[in-house]
């Protein structure tokens, strides 16, 4: 797919002019390694192309320029990973950030590690295999969440995972709103609709503390 195409499906998302040649290379390496994965391991059910950049390269990307400059560094993680999203479009979008994927399923682990080997720019990405639960002590200053099984578990985990004055981001479905809000603590909450979408929302949460 070359990069008027990627620029046209990605537009609802990010304005074009913003979508620069590193990036598209990112998002065309990644597509091309999600597609032929697919045809083996279970990574996502959306098989399309055009609707895969739409549903989790174009999201991923609106969530990144919702919530981080380009240039900032700041230390991200992504929790139940799966295929990569929203985490490594986040990378593709703010180089700079200390990106971390958890995904406990070795499978998926080992894809993500295949797309971090294949775009030489995601040598600083971590990968860990493992569960939430078992990284004590370990914190980022924005942590993401987006299309996990046992939702209420995995959002007490991630809400372990925030640090203080960190954010938690939450890609979810308005029907998850009222479920996600009765449990997250005191903080200050905002709410985006996703573009595209009629039922997609970017809920975001900040400690006070």
């Amino acid at each position: 797919m070359d990069d008027a195409s990627l620029r046209d499906l990605l537009a609802p998302f990010v304005p074009p002019e913003e979508l620069d040649e590193t990036l598209l290379e990112c998002v065309r390496a990644h597509l091309n390694l999600l597609l032929r994965w697919n045809k083996r391991v279970n990574l996502t059910s959306v098989r399309e192309p055009e609707a895969t950049v739409q549903r989790h390269f174009g999201e991923s990307l609106f969530a990144a320029r919702q919530l981080l400059p380009r240039g900032s560094a700041q230390s991200v993680c992504d929790l139940g990973s799966g295929a990569g999203f929203p985490g490594l479009p986040i990378q593709y979008w703010a180089p700079a950030a200390a990106l971390t994927l958890i995904e406990a399923h070795g499978k998926k682990a080992t894809f993500l590690r295949e797309v971090c080997r294949a775009l030489p720019q995601l040598s600083g990405v971590n990968v860990v295999s493992t569960r939430a639960e078992e990284l004590a002590g370990y914190q980022a200053e924005l942590v993401t969440l987006r299309a996990v099984e046992h939702f209420e578990e995995a959002l007490a985990a991630a809400l372990l995972l925030v640090a203080p004055r960190g954010r938690l981001a939450l890609l979810i479905g308005e029907g998850q709103k009222d479920r996600a809000l009765s449990q997250l603590p005191a903080g200050t909450v905002s709410s985006i609709s996703l573009p595209a979408s009629q039922q997609r929302i970017l809920l975001t949460w900040q400690r006070t503390d």
